[in-house]
């Protein structure tokens, strides 16, 4: 265990505790430390912003970056419950592995699935990673944030083939999240796992923003062009009732357009 970074989440977490401001003495008392061991701890936590100090009376407290990461996590976590009926509803209604994934950096992680009963079924796992760039459900994602060139590369890093369908060019993947954007759902051909196909689309919070997507992992055996897109239409349904229940609204014909579809486009970066 690293003893330096265990004391100054110690350190955060007993000024969390406190509700008010704490001074280095109080720090050093409370933990058996010097004084300059104190004022280092403070003082490190304030340059990477998790912590601040007041001008006047030199005390310290928590920084609102705590607050902000909380919201996240507990958002993340409401999400999964409140979507996870949908998610049934999907499952029941194709057959297919159904998955809620959120876009962490340059992967997606899944926080709900249900599997497939069928016999020949595709597999994820809750907790689980994959390159967004290679998956429908991070590609929607992707989409949905109206990224340029650029700022893809910037995000991404370098594009590695995971087989031999994955896009390894920023433009290919730049047309290819337009083109996903247009229809209104993203497709995985084979990208992260030969076998493996998928369809995703974003689900929309109460201001506009993609806050997770709706995934499904098909076999490439019935992932024919016209299997996918009887299951894309289903996907869509389901992310659009999801999309209305986090508060989204876009008219009020149940059968309006896909989220994907109703996200303005951003101007290129």
């Amino acid at each position: 265990m690293d003893s330096t970074l265990a004391k100054g989440l110690a350190a955060l977490e007993w000024m969390v505790r406190q509700q008010r401001g704490c001074r280095v003495t109080e720090l050093a008392q409370a933990f058996g430390m010097a004084r300059s061991n104190a004022h280092r701890t403070l003082q490190t936590l304030v340059e990477c912003g998790w912590a601040v100090q007041d001008p006047e009376t030199s005390a310290y407290r928590p920084s609102l970056k705590l607050f902000e990461l909380g919201a996240m996590v507990s958002e993340a976590s409401d999400i999964g419950s409140l979507l996870r009926p949908h998610l049934a509803r999907l499952a029941q209604a194709t057959g297919e592995t159904i998955h809620l994934a959120v876009l962490d950096g340059a992967e997606i992680v899944y926080l709900d699935k249900f599997d497939s009963p069928l016999p020949v079924a595709a597999y994820s796992r809750i907790g689980g990673r994959a390159a967004a760039y290679c998956v429908a459900s991070g590609k929607a994602l992707l989409a949905a944030a109206g990224l340029g060139v650029p700022a893809l590369q910037e995000c991404l890093g370098t594009l590695e083939p995971h087989t031999r369908n994955s896009i390894t060019d920023f433009d290919t993947l730049f047309s290819e999240l337009e083109r996903s954007r247009a229809r209104g759902y993203a497709e995985n051909r084979e990208e992260w796992r030969i076998g493996v196909c998928g369809l995703g689309v974003p689900v929309l919070n109460a201001r506009g923003e993609a806050v997770a997507a709706v995934g499904m992992s098909v076999p490439s055996i019935r992932f024919a062009r016209t299997q996918a897109r009887g299951l894309a239409d289903h996907l869509m349904a389901c992310a659009r009732d999801a999309s209305v229940t986090l508060g989204y609204r876009v008219g009020t014909a149940p059968a309006g357009p896909s989220p994907m579809s109703t996200i303005k486009r951003r101007r290129p970066e």
